[in-house]
């Protein structure tokens, strides 16, 4: 169940940068003072953040065994229905994997992050469960979590993903059915529960930060500019700006989540406690 505050929608934004930065440098300044400043941050990570952790995108060539199939061809309920056990040994394949990856620097500073702003939302459309081993907590996840299953049959509830060396697809505990993998597939939509705690948060926060992400995928791709709309200052980390919107509120950092993370936020918060810490000395 996604967590809600009752105070987001009260939460005052911030007014947009006064200067149009133009250097990274310049980006980074600005964007550590809006930090700084923030009482509420909301945070929208995508697969770049996991790339950085050694996991691919699924915009990427497939490797191996799996090198014959598309993402399409394992990755809808059409090919669970037509192929389920190929399509079970491949997200067993893909779990073991993200277990075998570690979190990387960008993970740990939201971590930080968190730790330094009076409300902080992370939003990720990754399913991999890095940010909790990280320390992340109460992660609204648009698109679910690859290490739970649930019912094909829509019985509620999840389960925790453990034996994938069966023979056989394991079965619904209620009802019987297969058990598939608690993610999104292509063409099914998005819970709406996360997507409304996202989309409350990307209106409510002063600042709201995507990295990792191209913010082409729909519905998600809407949330940061949702959020400069209704005033929040955007930064946008990420290899490339190319598909990025450019505004007098929208601050772009070009690079690696992991190497420009960890430094906006060294800058924001350089020399100040954690807030929990300071509250409660």
């Amino acid at each position: 169940m996604v967590p809600t505050d009752p105070n987001l929608q009260r939460r005052r934004v911030a007014s947009p940068p006064p200067t149009d930065p133009q250097t990274r440098a310049e980006a980074l300044t600005v964007a550590a003072k809006a930090l700084r400043a923030a009482e509420h941050v909301c945070v929208l990570t995508g697969a770049g953040v996991s790339a950085e952790s050694g996991i691919p995108t699924f915009r990427e060539a497939q490797t191996g065994t799996w090198a014959q199939f598309s993402p399409q061809e394992l990755a809808t309920p059409d090919a669970f229905a037509a192929h389920p056990k190929r399509v079970w040994q491949w997200y067993a394949a893909r779990r073991a994997m993200v277990r075998a990856a570690q979190p990387n620097p960008a993970h740990v500073a939201l971590v930080t992050l968190a730790s330094r702003v009076a409300h902080c939302t992370l939003v990720t459309q990754n399913v991999d469960d890095l940010h909790e081993r990280a320390g992340s907590r109460d992660v609204v996840r648009l698109h679910g979590s690859l290490m739970h299953v649930r019912c094909s049959a829509g019985c509620a509830g999840s389960f925790a993903a453990t034996d994938e060396q069966l023979a056989d697809v394991p079965t619904c505990p209620q009802c019987g059915a297969l058990l598939r993998p608690d993610v999104v597939w292509f063409g099914e939509t998005l819970p709406m529960p996360p997507f409304e705690a996202a989309r409350n948060a990307a209106v409510a926060c002063d600042v709201f930060i995507s990295v990792g992400t191209s913010n082409i995928v729909e519905p998600a791709a809407s949330l940061p500019w949702i959020s400069a709309t209704h005033g929040a200052t955007v930064i946008v980390v990420n290899p490339t700006m190319e598909g990025q919107r450019s505004g007098p509120s929208i601050l772009p950092i070009e690079g690696p989540a992991g190497v420009m993370l960890p430094r906006l936020i060294a800058e924001a918060f350089a020399g100040r406690r954690a807030r929990r810490q300071a509250e409660s000395a």
